[in-house]
């Protein structure tokens, strides 16, 4: 069952690649007590997320923040260091945008929000999507339909704010 709005993120562990070595995040400690928009790609690196939907979040992370939102997020099914090449190669730093990665893609199963992206040669993946996510409770949720890149982006989710 895809999760909804008013539903609790599901309790996951997520990672994000440091200078030390990637570091375990789990969803209950990253998400407690604060506001923060989330955002999913199919794939780092993949057209769409590298020329849209990332360097949308990174230009208007200042308006989310002055609207309210304490953190931005990026999770994707890859790993903790593709999720770092790429944050790296978009500009991205540790403080604009948390990059976090779900290598096995527990986390988005458990959102119900997979997808099977086989025919593409890239296995299971996540959808594209964008949540507002409010002491770990699901404020605002965007779920594009297949192939397409509207609902899920910063701008769109400026105006839920």
């Amino acid at each position: 069952m895809t999760i909804q709005i008013g539903d609790r993120i599901p309790s996951a562990t997520l990672s994000q690649a440091t200078t030390e070595g990637p570091k375990p995040v789990t969803t209950d400690d990253f998400f407690k007590g604060r506001t923060v928009a989330l955002f999913a790609v199919p794939g780092a690196f993949t057209p769409t997320c590298s020329a849209r939907h990332l360097p949308g979040f990174t230009d208007k992370r200042e308006e989310l923040k002055g609207k309210g939102v304490d953190a931005v997020a990026c999770v994707s099914v890859n790993d903790a260091f593709v999720m770092r090449a790429w944050g790296d190669s978009q500009g991205v730093g540790d403080d604009d945008i948390v990059m976090l990665a779900d290598g096995n893609g527990d986390f988005t199963r458990a959102l119900g929000l997979s997808l099977d992206a086989k025919g593409f040669g890239m296995g299971e993946r996540s959808q594209r999507y964008s949540m507002i996510v409010k002491d770990g409770v699901v404020d605002q949720l965007n779920v594009e339909q297949g192939g397409e890149f509207r609902v899920s982006s910063a701008e769109h989710l400026l105006t839920q704010l």
